[in-house]
């Protein structure tokens, strides 16, 4: 199997405080849904925004989709998207006209064709003229989402997609994005706190704590390497050193 994500090496230190990242070296196979798990600060959010090229690492080389995201990042960035709740789109604009904005950007299409098609696949369709700030946090979420889909990812990186979700809407967006990587042959990488979702979706898990790569393999093979029963005492094995 090919690789989507190939991280060789890379380290990184802000101006203050300890390294983020501390040589870390991982692949994502493509067509896989990988979790990158860890506690606060374990190196999560750097590691996302140095994929996407928001971050450079001081050292070691990332290439994602075939290319070296320190020469060629637009041409990796045309093939993937990013979602967050915690990333929050302009308020003031209705769900269609953010949608329109980011659509534009990545030159998708027939744009309003594939923004009413994803309202409705992600049922907001009667939402579309109301300004995002007026929505529910369930209802940003799948704005959001439909917002990484635009372009129709090869590669979608997502961070907590179901934060703050009650129960029904985060099983819903959890199969919905299951069945979008399994129609397109997607590549997907999150970052979870929510371990049954891990266990539910990914094929492969990341292990990270103080920016080094501490442990990988899929669920099944964590949970039988450290004796327990469930990924959630898998992670506060490694978290609380307790393994």
């Amino acid at each position: 199997m090919s690789i989507a994500i190939r991280v060789e090496a890379i380290s990184k230190t802000y101006r203050s405080g300890p390294p983020a990242l501390q040589n870390l070296s991982f692949n994502v196979r493509h067509g896989t849904i990988t979790a990158l798990l860890g506690g606060n600060g374990a190196g999560k959010t750097t590691t996302l925004s140095i994929l996407l090229g928001v971050l450079l690492p001081d050292a070691g080389t990332v290439t994602v989709l075939g290319h070296n995201m320190a020469h060629a990042r637009e041409q990796a960035l045309k093939r993937m998207n990013f979602s967050s709740p915690y990333i929050e789109l302009p308020n003031r604009l209705t769900i269609e006209q953010n949608l329109r904005v980011f659509g534009m950007y990545y030159n998708v299409n027939n744009l309003a064709d594939r923004i009413t098609e994803l309202a409705q696949q992600l049922d907001f369709a009667h939402l579309l003229k109301r300004p995002y700030g007026q929505l529910s946090a369930g209802q940003k979420t799948r704005v959001t989402i439909a917002k990484s889909l635009l372009n129709k990812p090869e590669l979608l990186l997502l961070d907590e997609p179901t934060a703050s979700l009650d129960p029904d809407t985060a099983d819903w967006v959890r199969s919905f994005l299951m069945d979008y990587q399994k129609q397109h042959k997607a590549t997907i990488l999150l970052a979870s706190h929510n371990m049954p979702e891990v266990e539910r979706m990914c094929d492969d898990v990341l292990m990270l704590r103080t920016g080094v790569l501490v442990d990988q393999g899929t669920p099944h093979e964590l949970i039988n390497r450290y004796g327990r029963q469930t990924m959630e005492e898998v992670f506060l094995a490694i978290a609380r050193h307790a393994a």
